[in-house]
């Protein structure tokens, strides 16, 4: 993983090349693209689009999500040109990629992350096993950044603020900890440079002391040159691990 992690790097350095910002947006995506479709389980699909619920309407204004990652066994609606409509509660993950990661790319993704939150999935579920996450997950990634993930960390309040998203507190109890949603984004992962995440995941770099230290804690980041891929492909591998009736 961390040698795919330096390859992913190294080839983005390509499409820089390039003078129109498109051009040096859309190859990275594919870059992220090719790296899950080899490495996620069959049981999932990758796509790219929108995200509608029971109450979505025709034409209505919504955000279009750079991968969507969504079981196959539910429906798709085809709008053409490689974009689909995707069932709410068909979808697992959605990550926003990122050649360089600022506050004005954190915020409009954020901003698409809550959107994505607000959707109401129908279900009944009769059974099932293994770790079902509470929402959506909604992820970005990125191929630059801050030097220091702390100065993303420090972005959340703000932006957060601004766009009037509460940040609720994570309970205490195991079992209610990860069944509550993130507000917004759940992670973030800057390639060779860090990752920070939403501490309501079954795992991760925390645990029961720090977390009885710390109540008002919600996110753990970490400055780190490798490692970012591998744990971005074990929440996905967690996320994906599971049956449900």
């Amino acid at each position: 993983m961390d040698a795919i992690e330096k390859s992913l790097i190294a080839i983005s350095q390509i499409p820089a090349n390039s003078g129109h910002s498109l051009h040096k947006g859309t190859p990275r995506e594919a870059f992220i693209k090719e790296y899950l479709e080899a490495h996620l389980p069959t049981n999932v699909a990758i796509g790219t689009g929108e995200i509608i619920d029971a109450n979505s309407k025709p034409g209505q204004q919504r955000n279009q999500y750079d991968i969507v990652i969504y079981k196959r066994s539910y429906p798709k609606l085809d709008f053409g040109g490689g974009i689909s409509g995707f069932l709410v509660e068909s979808v697992i993950a959605t990550i926003e990629v990122k050649s360089t990661l600022n506050q004005g790319e954190f915020s409009t993704a954020v901003k698409s992350a809550y959107n994505c939150k607000q959707l109401k999935a129908n279900t009944v579920s009769s059974f099932h096993t293994g770790y079902i996450p509470p929402s959506i997950l909604n992820y970005i990634v990125a191929y630059k950044g801050p030097a220091n993930i702390k100065t993303v960390h420090g972005w959340v309040a703000t932006e957060y603020q601004k766009l009037g998203i509460s940040q609720t507190t994570i309970p205490a109890d195991d079992n209610k900890r990860i069944s509550t949603p993130a507000n917004a984004i759940d992670a973030v992962f800057v390639l060779g440079k860090g990752l920070m995440y939403y501490d309501n995941v079954p795992m991760g770099f925390s645990n029961e002391q720090h977390r009885k230290n710390n109540p008002q804690s919600k996110w753990i980041f970490s400055d780190t040159p490798d490692g970012n891929l591998l744990f971005l492909f074990m929440m996905l591998q967690g996320a994906t691990a599971n049956i449900e009736g």
